[in-house]
């Protein structure tokens, strides 16, 4: 299915049955990471899961930014009418959620993995990389992932969503960026994961939809 926003048109697919749950991917991702997890959450959701502006199937854009990509997800929600949303992301999508969760009444639940709020957020070296592929490739992803986001503490704590804050403990996002995050949100709860990297939770997609389960029982 595609949706037309103001300036761009978003590619989205849509599974199960029950309370809307919206799940957005990473960086050079499309909404395939996030099949299995639908898969385990469609008895429980509907779960729209979107390609973001410039990825997958949705519009192509010269320039990226965090808050045009959540700008159109507030806009994806409107447009679709969807109340009392369940919002997931991961990594930009997880910051999308962030700005889009900070300003939409819509999202009632908010799970954000391996977010950032700042560049300066992830492991130094990853942050190097980074510049170097951005040296290289000029792409407007890199350049956004080397320059942004650049959430306030004000952005966080208007967030009224209950939130759960996911990282794994050897993440690329730095342990107290995830801590701060989790702080800052009026009543979050944050989750380390022992032993898992930046996308490795993902990958045991029956972690995470166990996870996101098990909370929404609370």
């Amino acid at each position: 299915m595609t949706i037309q926003l103001s300036d761009v048109t978003l590619y989205y697919e849509v599974v199960g049955h029950g309370a809307p749950c919206v799940l957005v991917h990473g960086a050079w991702e499309n909404h395939r990471i996030f099949l299995k997890t639908a898969d385990r959450l469609k008895e429980r959701f509907t779960c729209y899961l979107v390609d973001s502006r410039g990825h997958g199937r949705s519009s192509p854009v010269k320039e990226f930014h965090y808050r045009e990509m959540a700008d159109d997800m507030v806009r994806f929600l409107d447009v679709l009418n969807l109340t009392n949303v369940m919002f997931v992301g991961f990594s930009d999508g997880g910051i999308i959620g962030l700005l889009a969760a900070s300003k939409s009444g819509r999202i009632d639940r908010l799970v954000a993995c391996s977010a950032n709020t700042i560049p300066e957020g992830l492991h130094q070296a990853w942050l190097c990389l980074l510049k170097v592929i951005h040296f290289f490739s000029r792409n407007g992803v890199s350049r956004m992932l080397i320059e942004e986001p650049d959430i306030s503490d004000a952005e966080l704590q208007n967030i009224r969503a209950k939130s759960l804050i996911i990282a794994g403990s050897r993440d690329l996002i730095l342990r107290n960026e995830t801590d701060h995050i989790a702080a800052k949100i009026p009543d979050a709860e944050e989750m380390i994961l022992p032993g898992h990297t930046h996308r490795s939770y993902l990958k045991k997609n029956d972690l995470l939809g166990n996870i996101i389960l098990n909370w929404v029982k609370d």
